[in-house]
């Protein structure tokens, strides 16, 4: 025989309460039990929203949203670093790169903090292109509920610095933002400067936002887009050899580009089509003597470079840029040397000092201006050293052990000297076959091959620009792909500056470049351009558009980006029967897709 169990035992009620709902409902009429049915129903859900609104709520603390808008790696390296101080400070944080933010839900973020670069002529790193023009855009939503805070890298020689930052900080605030703190605007030295500002951040936002109960979390959940980790970097470089310098224009151009090729020294450097080649560089030893020689020092006086006690002649061999100058140097100098030439230039208003600056190499201007002032002086007034960047021209399955690069030597005459680029005539002028040189990789997520090796592909480039469509070439054909491939080039003289002719040849021959449009602006009376050879072949560039191709472009941002985006924009409006605003954003939308992608400086 089996006992029954209570009924107390099985009901979520206890029995007292159970009995006064029984007795306050035996006489009730079924329409009567039916609607306190709907009632109860109702009650328990209100119940359950009270529950969650006062239980669920402070367990869910706001999140901060942190985009990095980089270019060669500097802004995402800091907005990870960012990130990561925050889930320390139990703040709820993610950071996404420029180009996978859904840009055009902008308006329901409550805190925002953006780091950016900027590139050409003061615009945003190619990333950041498309979410720009969609907050300048009439498209642009308010956002009153926003709080922000924008971190601007730049690079003082440069006549927009930092531009880019300036721009999404102002254009955010026009919107209806609240600015968390002030812009800050960068120069290529900023890590005491970014560091101040993440402390200042972090601090400001756990007083607006709800703490995480947890604290031993923020290690553990990781969703963010992950930079590649290699084991050399830009403050560990690689030390290799030097293998190819190899002139690949004629006698008679007017450039000299050097084929660059390095021996990786059966490191594990690992690179991919579209990255860049960063190189220290040191600076010549006759350019050192003559600038010592016009402040008459010796060389041999010491200085103090990041706590260590160096001569100066050594100190300004790797440490200091000598070759590039800036408005902010020639001011400081100014002030030293009490040059009345130079607080002339500085105190006119109807002159540029950027263009200034541009013009006067920092030995020629102390020439005009001699003084006497110290080692210490001098080194205080200067640049700190930084690694230049070259697109890579070859693809690591087929040169396992080596990177090329692509050069253009940079040499001018002021005053009757001769004056060079620090790093192109480092390379080509300085550097021995088999001596050293620290190299390290710089990624480009934002300039790869397409993915399905079936893809169609237009490549379009002027000068060194034609550097990662080498790479691309090589890469395409160890693997076999059938995409089709299509290159614009474009060079002043056929002659002595058709750069890697021969093997450009060679794959239109093997039937891997499908095509090829050579501009050659100085070989006739008319100039042409890449710009000239997109808009006479624009029906056949939209059809290969159409049919899925990634567009890429390689070259200066100052002119030739610009005006073949023009191009391109003119032959969507008239084969694509659009207007100039649905051509635009038809080109922002390839931007978004990786359809369309450019490596320009």
């Amino acid at each position: 025989m089996t006992t029954k169990a209570p009924v107390k035992n099985i009901l979520p009620i206890e029995a007292e309460k159970l009995s006064h709902v029984q007795s306050a409902t035996d006489d009730c009429t079924v329409a009567q039990l039916a609607w306190l049915s709907g009632y109860f129903w109702g009650k328990m859900h209100q119940e359950k929203n009270n529950y969650s609104n006062t239980k669920l709520t402070p367990t869910q603390p706001q999140s901060v949203t942190i985009i990095s808008a980089s270019q060669t790696g500097n802004a995402r390296n800091l907005a990870e670093k960012l990130r990561t101080e925050c889930l320390i400070a139990k703040l709820n944080a993610n950071h996404i790169h420029a180009c996978d933010y859904k840009f055009k839900h902008i308006s329901r973020e409550k805190l925002l903090v953006l780091i950016t670069c900027t590139q050409g002529n003061g615009e945003p790193p190619e990333e950041a292109i498309a979410l720009y023009r969609f907050l300048i855009s009439k498209k642009a939503p308010t956002m009153h509920a926003l709080a922000f805070s924008v971190f601007g890298l730049g690079d003082s020689s440069y006549e927009l610095f930092s531009q880019a930052g300036k721009d999404f900080d102002k254009r955010l605030a026009e919107l209806g933002g609240e600015r968390l703190l002030d812009r800050v605007d960068a120069d290529i030295e900023y890590a005491e400067q970014a560091q101040t500002w993440r402390a200042k951040l972090i601090q400001i936002l756990k007083k607006r936002v709800l703490l995480r109960s947890d604290q031993n979390d923020y290690a553990i959940k990781d969703n963010t887009n992950k930079i590649n980790c290699i084991t050399y970097t830009k403050n560990k470089p690689l030390k290799a050899r030097l293998l190819v310098n190899q002139k690949i224009t004629g006698r008679g151009s007017e450039k000299d580009v050097r084929h660059i090729e390095i021996d990786l020294m059966n490191s594990n450097l690992r690179y991919t089509p579209g990255d860049a080649l960063g190189v220290w560089f040191e600076n010549n030893t006759l350019l050192i003597q003559e600038l010592l020689t016009l402040l008459s020092l010796t060389g041999e006086e010491i200085v103090s470079v990041k706590g260590d006690n160096l001569p100066i002649a050594e100190a300004l061999k790797k440490h200091f840029e000598l070759t590039v100058n800036t408005p902010k140097i020639v001011e400081n100098y100014a002030k030293l040397s009490k040059s009345e030439i130079l607080l002339k230039q500085i105190n006119n208003k109807n002159t540029s000092l950027q263009k200034y600056a541009q013009n006067t190499p920092i030995v020629d201007m102390i020439r005009v201006s001699k003084s006497q002032i110290s080692a210490t002086e001098l080194i205080s007034i200067l640049r700190p050293c930084t690694p230049r960047l070259y697109s890579i021209s070859s693809s690591q399955e087929e040169n396992k052990n080596e990177v090329h690069i692509t050069v253009s030597v940079i040499r001018f005459r002021i005053d009757g000297r001769d004056r060079a680029g620090g790093a192109s005539s480092y390379l080509a002028d300085r550097l021995n076959i088999g001596d050293e040189v620290r190299i390290f990789i710089e990624k480009n997520d934002n300039f790869r091959l397409p993915k399905n090796p079936q893809t169609p592909i237009i490549m379009i480039g002027a000068g060194t620009g034609i550097a990662p469509f080498r790479a691309f070439m090589q890469q395409r054909e160890c693997e076999e792909s059938t995409g089709k491939n299509w290159l614009f080039f474009g060079n002043p003289y056929f002659t002595e500056d058709f750069l890697y002719q021969v093997e450009w040849q060679r794959y239109i021959k093997d039937g891997l470049l499908t095509r090829i449009d050579l501009s050659w602006s100085r070989d006739q009376s008319q100039k042409i351009y890449v710009q000239d050879k997109i808009r006479a072949n624009g029906k056949e560039v939209w059809s290969w558009i159409k049919n899925g191709s990634h567009l890429y472009v390689c070259g200066s941002a100052h002119y030739m980006a610009k005006d073949v985006e023009k191009a391109l924009i003119d032959i969507i409006t008239k084969f694509g029967s659009m207007d100039a605003v649905e051509a635009s954003d038809l080109l922002s939308n390839l931007r978004i897709q990786r359809r369309y992608q450019r490596d320009i400086y």
